[in-house]
């Protein structure tokens, strides 16, 4: 079943850019306007428009109008944009205009269980998206098999990924998430990342995950 985020991602046959669900000057200090709006219409929208144009060459080799030659490289594009879009819809979704305290129970219980305390698991989790090499993300989510916490980072979009892995919450540190608000200074955007979580969002994806729903 698809988490509530990604609902307004495919339309009509086609994949399209979800509007961002606050105002363009709503994360500051974490990312400026400026920065949004070029993640968002510009960085975002180019994975849209990728995996589009990926799954357009894919139909027209399957009704035999392309030769099936294109289908590897075709299958890659999709793989790679897809994934970029579904993970930037996923970051939206789980940062909030207004700071929260920190987790819901059901998290906080489940964080504590797999790192010991909340603090753990934040020292944790700045460290691994903090040496993501090149492009990536920092990503919290669920193990399939032992159904617990487990925190990963993910190259480029789609490479070091677990089949079955459930993301609950997804940090994006391709430098043109931060680069104009926060230079290289990648620990300061990482730092400011943490205080602007939405953890409502990150519970109901929990829930959702506990229940088989996500």
């Amino acid at each position: 079943m698809y988490d509530s985020d990604l609902k307004a991602t495919w339309a009509d046959g086609r994949y399209e850019l979800p509007p961002l669900p606050y105002a363009d000057t709503a994360l500051q200090p974490l990312a400026s306007a400026e920065t949004l709006y070029l993640h968002h219409e510009k960085h975002h929208a180019a994975y849209v428009a990728g995996a589009n144009a990926a799954l357009e060459t894919l139909l027209l080799v399957n009704e035999g109008r392309l030769s099936p030659s294109l289908a590897p490289a075709a299958t890659q594009e999709l793989v790679f944009n897809l994934s970029g879009h579904i993970l930037h819809t996923l970051y939206w979704g789980n940062l909030c205009a207004q700071p929260q305290a920190g987790p819901g129970p059901a998290v906080a219980a489940a964080i504590c269980e797999s790192y010991g305390s909340f603090d753990a698991f934040e020292r944790l989790f700045v460290a691994v998206a903090l040496t993501v090499k090149g492009s990536g993300w920092g990503v919290l989510g669920v193990d399939p098999v032992s159904r617990r916490l487990m925190v990963i980072g993910i190259h480029s979009h789609h490479e070091v990924l677990l089949p079955g892995f459930r993301p609950l919450l997804v940090c994006d540190v391709w430098e043109h998430a931060y680069y104009l608000s926060w230079r290289n200074d990648r620990r300061g955007y990482l730092n400011a990342f943490m205080r602007q979580i939405d953890w409502n969002v990150v519970e109901q994806r929990f829930t959702k995950v506990c229940c088989h729903e996500y």
